[in-house]
């Protein structure tokens, strides 16, 4: 078991983007820094895979931008529809199965750095059940990732974009595995 790192996008011009910061700053700007988030995600994500072997995908909102050239230089797996419990399910289950586990991130997370990814990933390799979890400072979280497949139905359970996400999230989970909180 190696593992998997899948970079949530959306894809510009296609999506939405970053709507609040759109609106103080307009879509063209909003574009490019979120190319440009993306792109940093994905140079730390493959730092920490060379470290420890895994898989970095891109993780794409839009199935039929799977193959759109804003996504080049990793290869790309479609999250699927539905809301963003969802969708997260899809992919994070898709990691498991081919990859044993499977690490969410979002693309704009400009505090990542390779070390935490690699200290997940190490985590998240041993045969034990085990999860991990970077919160943020809005409630919610920036990366999950477990060595198991986890019920669709508790990737339902959250209200996702809430001040609380992160606990209904870890509640949601309970008893799946143990906890790794970065």
């Amino acid at each position: 078991m190696s593992g998997a790192i899948a970079i949530f996008v959306k894809t510009p011009g296609r999506s939405a983007l970053k709507t609040r910061l759109a609106r103080s700053h307009g879509e063209s700007f909003v574009h490019g820094w979120y190319a440009l988030a993306a792109q940093a995600v994905a140079a730390v994500a493959r730092e920490a895979a060379a470290s420890t072997q895994a898989t970095v995908y891109w993780a794409v909102a839009e199935a039929e931008a799977v193959d759109d050239p804003a996504w080049a230089g990793l290869p790309a797996i479609a999250q699927g529809t539905g809301e963003l419990g969802e969708r997260m399910h899809r992919v994070h289950s898709e990691l498991v199965a081919r990859h044993g586990a499977g690490i969410l991130l979002g693309a704009d997370t400009p505090q990542l750095r390779a070390s935490v990814l690699i200290e997940a990933l190490r985590w998240l390799v041993d045969p034990a059940p085990r999860l991990a979890l970077a919160p943020a400072h809005d409630g919610g979280f920036w990366l999950f990732g477990a060595n198991r497949a986890i019920p669709r139905g508790r990737w339902l359970e959250p209200r996702y974009s809430a001040p609380d996400t992160t606990r209904q999230f870890q509640r949601a989970l309970d008893g799946i595995g143990t906890w790794q909180t970065l």
